[in-house]
């Protein structure tokens, strides 16, 4: 019987990390192995998303259990808080200690905080081949240092990759601003793996496009693979009815960035409040992280914090295996997004699947809004005021007490298109069958 197929998946990011582009990786790495592939996984240790990032443990749980995850350290000492640590040269002057360290970090590759990673990673790539033969690499950025050990694979031992996109290495996904010259290090290491790349994977179409026109000559290579929401942690997909007369639960849940409107989504909020009885007794509850990292931040809790008085609460982390009783008390869901152009996030996908009424609360030409264009229960902003976010904050309410089941059962329906597996399985099984010695 002929072996199954290897795939050597690097990610800096997976669980038990908490970042958002987690999900992704987790999906892509447990989808490979359903369909037969061995798995491999190359990541960083535990302790660096125990001590950076924040940790949930409930993800750990849903890793394929015939992966195999290889752990390997990660330093990261700009962020070291622990003053027992850090060097004399540090402490006496961590401005300058910083500068150096910046330079240091992109000697072996060009990526702040990232590029000493580069050296960690190939050796282990390199060890895994050695101990059992890749047939397939996939990594995912950011960060992108995680490509080296795919391009080390495919120059050494004539391994085809697959680089996959959660952002972009040389776009602004916010401003649409190239972020480093066409000369630059970065701009040459990513024309080199791309000319070596197999395939090249973006998250939407907008993206994609942007860089079929950076490298024409490669754009047959390059495919929109969808984030989509995961079968088995979805929230709960039945119909609810209609909320009817009793005061409504309006919910956030992610990450939320500086880049998010959260002061005019506050503002709005008090607005809509104020206008329309459909909000009498309204909830606004917002759970996951302010900031990127585990300790909120205190402009973030400030804002929220001072409208507690109409009902706007901040609940905190929730793990992705405990999310659905965070959805069960929603009555309608909050998308709120950072200006751009190139931006989805892998949220929408997950509202998507519960049928419940949305409202964007972010720019209408975000790439967000290609996905949710045609969902009966969307309510956009027409632009990033207070204002116009009371309107469709107001709108979505009645919509939660008044519509009517075939309406409900079209939001449902629109949603299902969106699974993880309709998006990766056609990527993954084109991969089967060009990969050498892989059978289809």
């Amino acid at each position: 019987m002929k072996d199954r197929p290897h795939m050597l998946y690097v990610a800096w990011g997976f669980p038990p990390c908490r970042g958002g582009g987690v999900y992704r990786a987790l999906a892509t790495a447990n989808r490979f192995a359903a369909l037969g592939w061995k798995v491999t996984v190359l990541t960083a240790d535990r302790e660096t998303f125990h001590r950076f990032t924040g940790a949930d443990l409930t993800l750990e749980e849903r890793v394929d259990p015939s992966i195999e995850v290889v752990r390997v350290p990660f330093d990261w000492p700009i962020l070291e808080a622990d003053l027992r640590r850090w060097s004399k040269r540090r402490a006496l002057n961590p401005k300058v200690w910083s500068k150096w360290r910046t330079k240091q970090d992109h000697v072996p590759f060009p990526e702040t905080g990232y590029g000493p990673w580069r050296s960690v990673i190939e050796k282990a790539a390199d060890r895994i081949h050695k101990a059992h033969k890749v047939d397939l690499t996939v990594a995912t950025a950011n960060p992108n240092v995680a490509f080296t050990p795919a391009y080390l694979l495919h120059k050494k031992y004539g391994v085809p990759y697959v680089m996959d996109y959660r952002d972009a290495w040389l776009l602004d996904v916010f401003t649409g601003d190239r972020l480093h010259e066409p000369k630059s290090r970065a701009a040459r290491w990513e024309k080199k793996l791309v000319d070596s790349a197999r395939e090249i994977w973006f998250v939407n179409d907008p993206i994609r496009d942007w860089h079929e026109k950076l490298y024409p000559a490669h754009a047959h290579k390059m495919h929109t693979v969808s984030n989509g929401f995961d079968a088995d942690l979805v929230p709960d997909t039945t119909d609810r009815g209609p909320a009817g007369d009793r005061p409504l639960t309006f919910g956030y849940v992610g990450t939320v960035s500086p880049k998010v409107p959260l002061t005019e989504f506050v503002e709005g909020w008090q607005l809509a409040r104020s206008q329309s009885g459909e909000l009498d007794g309204a909830k606004a509850k917002i759970y996951g992280y302010l900031g990127y990292y585990a300790q909120p931040r205190a402009d973030m809790l400030a804002t929220i914090n001072k409208a507690t008085d109409d009902g706007v609460s901040y609940e905190g982390p929730v793990g992705k295996a405990e999310i659905a009783r965070a959805y069960d008390e929603f009555d309608v869901q909050l998308l709120m997004l950072g200006k751009g152009r190139y931006v989805t996030s892998g949220k929408v996908f997950e509202y998507l699947a519960t049928g419940l009424p949305i409202v964007s609360v972010h720019d209408p030409e975000n790439a967000a809004s290609d996905v949710l264009r045609g969902h009966p229960l969307w309510f956009p902003v027409t632009d990033v005021t207070p204002e116009a976010i009371a309107a469709a904050l107001i709108e979505a309410a009645h919509a939660a007490r008044t519509a009517d089941e075939g309406i409900r059962a079209k939001a449902r329906e629109f949603g299902a298109s969106y699974r993880r597996d309709l998006q990766l399985d056609p990527r993954i099984e084109s991969l089967a069958a060009s990969v050498q010695g892989v059978a289809a």
